[in-house]
C-alpha cells in the first residue's frame, strides 16, 4: 500500500506534461524557446515521491500527537528557523519579489531596515512569555485569561486565514507554472491537484517532523533555484551590465513618504507593514508558535527566529537581484518574450517564464522543483497547524477525544487529508482578488493576521481587558482591515492612476492601532469581573 502511493505520487507529476499537450508545443512561442523536457520532469517527479517517502518513513515512529505536532518539543532551533522562513514566504517571495523588482521598483528591500527591532521585540519580549507555557496549540494560552469565547475566536480566525492563505499560494503556484508549461490557465486546476495531492499525502503522515524537514530540502531548492538564474542571467549578458546605474524608467515612483494614501509603496510603508507582519505573525499564528513550542526553551527559539530573519535577508536580496537582473535581460533581448508579454504589465510572469524556457535542461526541471517545493512547504505547515487547532481546541476541548492515542493520531492524520481538499477547492476563488502578487497577497495575509495577533497582546499585556472588550477590538480592527485592502472595489479606485484610494501598506498599521485602541477603551469602560466570576 505505501509503495503504491508512492509510485501513483511520482506517475501523476510524471504525466502532468502528456495530458497538457500545448506545454511542449512551441510552435507559438520565440525561435529560442525550448520549454520543459522529460528529464525536467522526471527531476519533479523524484522530489514529489521523495517528500513521500518521507512523510511514511516518520509516519512509522510517532506514538503520540505530541510528536505528530510539536515534535516532543526538542527539535534543532536552526532547522526550525529555515522551516519557518519556508512556511511564511514561500511562493509568496519565490514569485512577487522577483516580480515587483522587475515591474514596480526594490524599494521593498528597505523592509530589511526593521529586522533588528522585530528579533528585539519577538525574541526578547514575546517568546520569553510564551515559552513559560508549554501549549499544542497557541490558543489555549488565552482562554486562561480572557475566556473560552476569545480561545475560540482565535482558532476559527487562524483557521480562515491559513485556508485562504493556503489556498491563494496553491493558485499562485499553479499560475505559475501554467506560464512555464505555455498553456492556458483551464490548466490551473489539474495543476492545484497535482501539488496538493503530494503535500497533504506527506504531511498528513508524517507530522511536523517530516514538514520541518521538508520545508528544510524546499527551502535549499527555492534559493539554489533562484542563485541558478542569476547566475545563467549574468553569463549570458556577458557580465553585471544588467545592474541598473539609477532609477529604472520601468519602476514605479517609490517615495521615501507618502503623498498621499493612495501611493502604491513607499519606504516607510514598506518598513511599518512588514514590522507589524513580522511581530503579528510571530505573536499570534499558530504556524509560528508551533516551531516555537518544538523547541527547548526561549534561548532555542530565540535562535529559531534569528535564523529565520538572516535565511529571509539572504533570500530576499537574491530574488530581488534576480528581478533586476531579468529586466536587464529582457530589455536587451526583447525578441526573447512572446507577443503581447511586456516588462511592465506581466512582470510576474517574466520569472517563470524563464526558468522553463531559458534555462538548460535538468536545470529547469531542478527550479520547477523548487516551485513546487514552494508552495507545498506552505501547504504542509499550513495543514499541520490547522489540524492541531481543530484537534486540540475544538475536539479535545470538547470531550471529542478518541480513546486511544493510535486513535487520536489517526483522527488527526484523516483531518489533515480533509483540509488540504478545501485548499485544493479554495484555490478556484483567488482569481477573484485584484492586484499583482505582493498586493493580493497583503490584501489577504493582513485581513486577519493582525486581529489574531491583537487577541494575545490583550491576554498577556493588558491587565484590564475584558472579553467584551476584545471582541469590539477585533470587530473593528478586521473591519478596518477589509476597507482598506479592498478600498478599490469598495470607494472606487483614482481616476487617473487606477490605484487603491488607500495603499495595501497601510493595512496591518491601522488595523493594529484600531484594534488596540478601542478594545482598550472598551475594556476600561466595563465594570471589572469578580474573581470568582467564570470566564465565557
Amino acid at each position: 500500500m505505501k509503495f503504491t502511493s508512492l509510485l501513483l505520487s511520482a506517475l501523476f507529476l510524471f504525466l502532468l506534461p502528456s495530458v497538457c499537450p500545448a506545454a511542449t508545443d512551441a510552435a507559438d512561442a520565440p525561435p529560442t524557446a525550448r520549454g520543459l523536457t522529460p528529464v525536467d520532469w522526471v527531476i519533479v517527479a523524484l522530489y514529489g515521491a521523495s517528500t513521500i517517502a518521507l512523510g511514511l518513513y516518520y509516519s512509522r515512529k510517532q506514538e503520540n500527537t505530541e510528536e505528530y505536532f510539536v515534535g516532543s518539543g526538542h527539535m534543532n532551533p536552526l532547522l526550525i528557523g529555515v522551516s519557518l522562513f519556508a512556511t511564511l514566504l514561500s511562493t509568496i517571495s519565490y514569485l512577487s519579489f522577483p516580480g515587483e523588482a522587475l515591474g514596480k521598483g526594490p524599494v521593498y528591500l528597505t523592509q530589511l531596515i526593521a529586522f533588528p527591532l522585530i528579533f528585539y521585540v519577538v525574541g526578547y519580549i514575546l517568546l520569553p512569555v510564551y515559552m513559560r507555557q508549554r501549549v499544542t496549540s497557541a490558543y489555549e494560552l488565552l482562554e486562561a485569561n480572557l475566556g473560552l469565547s476569545i480561545r475560540l475566536l482565535g482558532a476559527g480566525l487562524f483557521i480562515v486565514l491559513r485556508l485562504v492563505w493556503m489556498s491563494l499560494l496553491v493558485y499562485l503556484t499553479a499560475k505559475a507554472i501554467s506560464v512555464m508549461l505555455g498553456i492556458g490557465e483551464e490548466w490551473i486546476p489539474l495543476i492545484v491537484l497535482a501539488t496538493g495531492f503530494v503535500a497533504v499525502i506527506y504531511t498528513s503522515l508524517g507530522g511536523l517532523q517530516v514538514v520541518v524537514i521538508t520545508d528544510a530540502m524546499q527551502c535549499a531548492l527555492l534559493y539554489g533555484g533562484a542563485l541558478l538564474v542569476l547566475v545563467t542571467v549574468t553569463y549570458d549578458y556577458g557580465g553585471f551590465g544588467w545592474f541598473p546605474t539609477g532609477w529604472h524608467a520601468n519602476w514605479d515612483t517609490q517615495p521615501i513618504l507618502p503623498a498621499d494614501p493612495s501611493t502604491r509603496v513607499t519606504m516607510i510603508g514598506s518598513i511599518l507593514s512588514v514590522t507589524f507582519w513580522y511581530i503579528a505573525t510571530s505573536g499570534g499564528d499558530q504556524t509560528s508558535v508551533q516551531r516555537f513550542m518544538a523547541t527547548t526553551d526561549a534561548k532555542a527559539a530565540r535562535r529559531a527566529f534569528a535564523t529565520q530573519l538572516i535565511v529571509a535577508v539572504i533570500v530576499l536580496v537574491t530574488l530581488g537581484l534576480v528581478g533586476v537582473a531579468l529586466l536587464g535581460y529582457f530589455e536587451a533581448n526583447p525578441s526573447q518574450l512572446p507577443p503581447g508579454m511586456s516588462l511592465k504589465d506581466n512582470a510576474d510572469e517574466i520569472f517563470p517564464r524563464f526558468i522553463a524556457f531559458h534555462l538548460p535542461p535538468g536545470i529547469s526541471g531542478l527550479v520547477v522543483a523548487a516551485m513546487f517545493a514552494a508552495a507545498m512547504s506552505s501547504i504542509d505547515s499550513g495543514v499541520n497547524s490547522i489540524t492541531a487547532v481543530v484537534m486540540t481546541d475544538l475536539m479535545d476541548r470538547f470531550g471529542r477525544r478518541p480513546d486511544t492515542e493510535k486513535k487520536h493520531v489517526l483522527w488527526a492524520r484523516c483531518l489533515a487529508f480533509g483540509i488540504g481538499a478545501a485548499v485544493v477547492i479554495g484555490s478556484s476563488f483567488m482569481d477573484r482578488i485584484p492586484g499583482n502578487i505582493t498586493a493580493v497577497t497583503n490584501k489577504t495575509a493582513n485581513l486577519l493576521t493582525t486581529p489574531i495577533f491583537c487577541l494575545f497582546f490583550f491576554a498577556l499585556f493588558v491587565p484590564f481587558a475584558k472579553p467584551a472588550g476584545v471582541w469590539v477590538g477585533a470587530i473593528c480592527g478586521t473591519t478596518t482591515a477589509v476597507l482598506i485592502a479592498f478600498s478599490g472595489p469598495i470607494f472606487g479606485v483614482h481616476p487617473e492612476t487606477g490605484l487603491d484610494p488607500i495603499s495595501f501598506q497601510w493595512i496591518a498599521p491601522a488595523a493594529v492601532l484600531v484594534n488596540i485602541s478601542t478594545g482598550a477603551i472598551v475594556s476600561w469602560m466595563l465594570p471589572s469581573r469578580s474573581n470568582d466570576e467564570p470566564t465565557v
